[in-house]
């Protein structure tokens, strides 16, 4: 384990520079015990951070003091938050420190510091969904997740940023401006959850909440070199987008959820397991119980796989360290089985999954944004606008056929899990990308070393998982020969989360886990 590079209360005060320095609070903390110095503040795990707190080798006021100090000296170049909750952090702090000090325990998180993606309302805190039009919005309420999330003792230290309404696979808006990546700064860390990898990859708190339709958990995990999981649908409640109408009530997504994003596998679990269960509605009659990973060992895991797929061909760069993550399971003793599904098409799953996430906010689309897209749609790199306006005027006897291609597929893959643990794909085809908002999205073309590819092509590798309802975790597995991380995609069966997560917990035994990014471990 990391040492304690902090040196103790003297040390915070001098890397806070400004509000935290001034802190009377603050200044009233005794010095950490020497225990404290077992603990690594900056890249240690959820986990960890709970048993130094339960012990006292750290308080929560120290630790959320440290926190909020990194923050204030790394996010000017990251700019991953939208909100920066110094006050509120530090009453929950300190109330987190007086119930232990009581000999009350809050729960599992009780006084860790966490951040949470500006999507989910926060009482007391601003949550702006990424829209200058929300930027003054501060709820009365929390989100049922971040409700969960506070019972169970975290210490929110800031919302972190993501693209407009969740809507891009970069993380950039009107209210703060564009998010970069801890590896690379000009480079994005992904979408829609950006903010909250950069932050999490950076050392800026130890656990992140986030969604998923289009990979928005995964596919930042992936670009900075963390842990994401897409959870199974409905495992998770979810709320209603903050940008929908007044007045307009959108039924249950039958694609997006809520999820966790961590440095550890095992930090994975943990959230998931405090957020997740059935909402308020559902829990008059229902209770959930997470099933055991099916395995606890890498030799006695039965692992699918794919490398690629022409359905969306991977850079050379990708594929190698895909290559080697493989080889390094194949050694482990894992049983592994190479190929899709018996019947299972990746582009006719994938062209299901899109019809139908053009969909998820159709009732909210004025007359002049639908307009807008059948303009996008004779743009010359306009594919995949023409497909989001062909789905938008759509029959319902061309819904019906995509909605029962949905369970057509969750039925593939249930029949595939009776004799596979999981299944193991790219995450996506490129690494992180130079930041680009040049075009609207759905006429965005990205530069790779093997020639330009459409931007939506971003979608396809978390596609199966999205389309079946299954659990899927992304787990980094190493670097590029040029410094960016790469993670691997670990698909479940259906409401069995923990064993996707065990799988990526027992491959960071022979590849590797989370790994800091370089310029943030000072």
């Amino acid at each position: 384990m990391t040492t304690l590079r902090s040196g103790g209360r003297r040390a915070f005060l001098r890397a806070s520079g400004g509000f935290l320095a001034a802190a009377p609070w603050l200044r009233r903390l005794p010095a950490p015990s020497p225990a404290a110095r077992a603990f690594d503040p900056d890249f240690g795990t959820a986990a960890e951070a709970a048993e130094a707190l339960r012990t006292g080798a750290i308080s929560s006021r120290e630790l959320t003091a440290h926190v909020l100090a990194r923050i204030a000296r790394h996010n000017r170049a990251l700019n991953a938050f939208i909100t920066v909750a110094e006050e509120q952090a530090a009453a929950a702090a300190r109330e987190a420190d007086e119930a232990r000090a009581a000999g009350r325990s809050l729960g599992p998180l009780h006084g860790v510091p966490i951040v949470m993606k500006d999507q989910f309302s926060t009482a007391g805190l601003r949550t702006t969904y990424g829209s200058r039009k929300l930027e003054s919005r501060v709820p009365a309420t929390d989100a049922v997740v971040v409700s969960r999330l506070r019972r169970a003792g975290a210490v929110i230290v800031g919302k972190t940023s993501l693209p407009e309404a969740a809507g891009d696979h970069q993380t950039y808006n009107d209210v703060i401006g564009t998010t970069n990546n801890p590896w690379d700064l000009k480079r994005t860390p992904g979408g829609s959850t950006g903010g909250g990898a950069a932050a999490l990859a950076a050392g800026l708190g130890f656990l992140e909440l986030g969604s998923d339709l289009g990979g928005s958990i995964r596919n930042p995990a992936h670009f900075c070199g963390v842990y994401g999981h897409k959870s199974t649908l409905d495992l998770v409640p979810s709320e209603a987008p903050a940008v929908t109408p007044p007045g307009v009530v959108l039924p249950p997504s039958d694609l997006a959820v809520a999820g966790p994003l961590a440095r550890s596998a095992d930090d994975l679990r943990l959230e998931l397991e405090t957020v997740g269960g059935p909402g308020a509605l559902q829990g008059v009659a229902y209770r959930w119980t997470l099933p055991a990973a099916r395995a606890a060992r890498l030799r006695d895991c039965r692992l699918g796989f794919v490398l690629g797929d022409p359905f969306c061909s991977l850079t050379a760069e990708v594929a190698a360290v895909h290559a080697q993550a493989i080889d390094a399971l194949r050694r482990s003793g894992a049983t592994l089985h190479e190929g899709w599904p018996e019947g299972f098409e990746p582009q006719a799953a994938f062209d299901s999954y899109f019809y139908l996430s053009s969909l998820r906010l159709a009732p909210t689309l004025s007359d002049d944004q639908l307009e807008s897209f059948r303009r996008q749609a004779e743009h010359p790199a306009g594919y995949y606008a023409k497909r989001r306006f062909e789905a938008l005027t759509s029959s319902a006897r061309e819904w019906s056929r995509h909605n029962a291609a949905r369970f057509q597929a969750r039925a593939r893959w249930t029949e595939y899990f009776k004799t596979h643990d999981a299944f193991l794909m790219p995450v996506n085809f490129i690494t992180a990308f130079a930041h680009d908002q040049s075009q609207p999205m759905y006429v965005r073309l990205l530069d790779t070393p093997e020639g330009k590819r459409m931007y939506l092509d971003l979608m396809k590798w978390v596609s199966p998982a999205t389309l079946s309802g299954c659990p899927a975790t992304s787990a980094p597995i190493g670097t590029t020969a040029g410094g960016l991380p790469v993670g691997l995609q670990i698909m479940g069966p259906y409401l069995e989360d923990a064993t996707p997560i065990a799988v990526a917990r027992l491959m960071a035994e022979v590849v590797g886990g989370f790994k800091p990014p370089p310029a943030f471990t000072a």
